[in-house]
């Protein structure tokens, strides 16, 4: 399986989420799967790609060619694909993806989330997502998408479309066992 894993380029954030999400590289890895990724060295994209490298993984960088300098790309990648815009990127992972797993991360991180949980709920994949609530990071962003659907302005089946999880091992084992489904549509 490709797993699509969004996350932080930032290096200025606290360990746990590093060691959390390398740990999370090598159960990838191990367990069989390639990783598909934004393909920078730095924060959570740069612990991923780590952990999977480690344990011999498969890894499919995907990056704007804007990106392409010292210090911002992984080095150990299988396939490095290069795109020229952002959105081009966004839309080769999405292509490339099995699933999708969305670990801390800026506004970067955000937008994707945003991006494919928007194609999800259109019926244009049926794919899964999980939000990586690793230490809580995404609680108040869950609280905002509930109130979102409780003052109407979302469709309540939207918070059924991407599952919520903090552990690496229940992560993969609900991505291995996960059943396709393109059965939402947009409410209007």
């Amino acid at each position: 399986m490709n797993i699509c894993v969004f996350g932080a380029s930032s290096n200025d954030i606290d360990r746990f989420y590093i060691d959390t999400t390398e740990y999370l590289g090598r159960q990838i890895a191990r367990r069989g799967h390639t990783l598909v990724y934004g393909a920078g060295a730095n924060g959570l994209m740069g612990a991923v790609a780590r952990g999977v490298c480690e344990e011999n993984g498969d890894i499919i960088g995907v990056t704007p060619s804007f990106f392409n300098v010292d210090g911002i790309l992984f080095d150990n990648i299988t396939e490095l694909i290069t795109t020229k815009t952002m959105r081009e990127r966004k839309q080769i992972m999405e292509d490339r993806a099995d699933a999708f797993i969305v670990t801390p991360g800026g506004i970067g991180t955000l937008e994707e989330f945003f991006e494919i949980l928007t194609l999800k709920q259109l019926g244009r994949h049926g794919k899964a997502i999980v939000i990586f609530n690793q230490n809580g990071f995404y609680n108040d962003m869950l609280t905002m998408l509930r109130s979102t659907t409780d003052k109407g302005f979302m469709s309540a089946a939207t918070n059924d479309i991407y599952t919520v999880m903090d552990d690496t091992d229940t992560i993969l084992d609900y991505l291995e066992n996960y059943k396709t489904d393109i059965g939402h549509v947009f409410k209007f």
